[in-house]
């Protein structure tokens, strides 16, 4: 009827519009970091291979590192960890998730030059940190939890193991060419388990 308001139409199915723009522009990142390497990464190659302005690219990120990180960051993000009662089991967890996330494709060389970019004359160190804490986060979380439980030996060093704990899988990926699996997982969760173990 004239003079009613008319009814709210339902948003159709799909991502919003902003949330399909990131996700182009962080999947056209892997891509081309992967097919030509990171030298190669420009805003104007990854808005044409998103099918995106550049304009709504900088609103988003004003630096291509700020590009990068979000890139990585989508592929290799924080991530949660019940408490499972067992240092052993929750660490197993973890490195099982670094694992599958490593072997997605791009991954490996995306990760390469997020390393690479982070000792650039022009890289800003704090970024790059923030996101190594992010991502190590859960790792962080899982040992502090394995301290209180009685675990783990309280003078343990728990930044120094979180660096131990991620580096096996990196190394394996990006130094020497190899998908980590789950040998290597099942491997350093017993090695670091038994290096920080507390009393028994």
């Amino acid at each position: 009827m004239a003079g009613e308001e008319a009814p709210n139409r339902r948003r159709g199915p799909g991502r919003p519009r902003a949330e399909r723009v990131s996700g182009a522009v962080l999947d056209a990142v892997v891509v081309l970091v992967a097919e030509r390497g990171l030298g190669a990464l420009t805003m104007d190659a990854v808005a044409a291979r998103a099918g995106v302005s550049k304009p709504a690219m900088y609103r988003r990120w004003p630096t291509k590192q700020d590009l990068v990180i979000a890139a990585a960051e989508s592929r290799i993000g924080p991530l949660t960890v019940p408490d499972l009662g067992d240092f052993r089991a929750e660490l197993h967890a973890v490195l099982t998730a670094r694992m599958e996330a490593y072997r997605q494709p791009g991954v490996a060389r995306l990760l390469a030059g997020v390393i690479g970019s982070s000792a650039e004359a022009e890289a800003e160190p704090a970024a790059y940190r923030a996101y190594t804490a992010r991502v190590t986060s859960e790792t962080r979380h899982i040992l502090e939890r394995a301290v209180a439980r009685g675990e783990i030996a309280p003078e343990v060093d728990v930044a120094t193991t979180t660096t131990l704990i991620a580096a096996p899988l990196l190394f394996r990926t990006i130094a020497e060419h190899e998908a980590p699996d789950q040998a290597l997982v099942d491997t350093v969760t017993e090695l670091v388990a038994r290096a920080v173990a507390g009393p028994r």
